[in-house]
């Protein structure tokens, strides 16, 4: 016989939050979003008011910032350049450490344990990086009338 799971609310999961050491607050001027930390990282939830309307949808919130560590106040961002990672805020940028990244990874494990977010495979080897900028894929994001032309496909030079 299927058991039957159940789900927590948006009250519960702040609860349960608090509970496990989380330090939760309310985003400021914002209404259904908390701002949750712990082991100096750091991610905002929000209130999924589209799970009230779908039966499919069980969870009650969802990322309106991914997990990252906490630069000024503030959740940074990864970012991968190929050579080594780093912590992107709005000001600053820093050099990701392995404890800083030991830190957002247990951080986002308990906190998807906690919402009930699955745990995915390439999320559970290590913390993921959030913007990838190798020096052969800068450009990449652009229309192809606007990507620069690769050095193999460029007109020989003449001297």
């Amino acid at each position: 016989m299927r058991t039957k799971v159940h789900f927590l609310s948006f009250d519960e999961i702040t609860n349960a939050l608090r509970t496990l050491g989380f330090d939760v607050q309310g985003v400021p001027g914002v209404a259904n979003q908390m701002f949750a930390r712990k082991y100096g990282a750091g991610a905002v939830l929000a209130h999924d008011t589209t799970s009230l309307d779908k039966k499919s949808q069980q969870i009650a919130v969802r990322w309106r910032e991914r997990p990252g560590f906490m630069l000024g106040g503030e959740v940074a961002t990864l970012l991968d350049r190929g050579f080594q990672k780093f912590w992107k805020s709005s000001r600053l940028e820093v050099p990701a450490t392995a404890d800083s990244l030991k830190a957002v990874h247990r951080f986002a494990e308990e906190l998807r344990e906690v919402i009930g977010e699955p745990s995915l495979y390439n999320e559970s080897l290590g913390t993921t990086s959030d913007s990838y900028m190798y020096d052969r894929v800068k450009g990449r994001d652009l229309p192809v009338s606007q990507r620069p032309v690769p050095a193999w496909l460029a007109p020989p030079k003449t001297s």
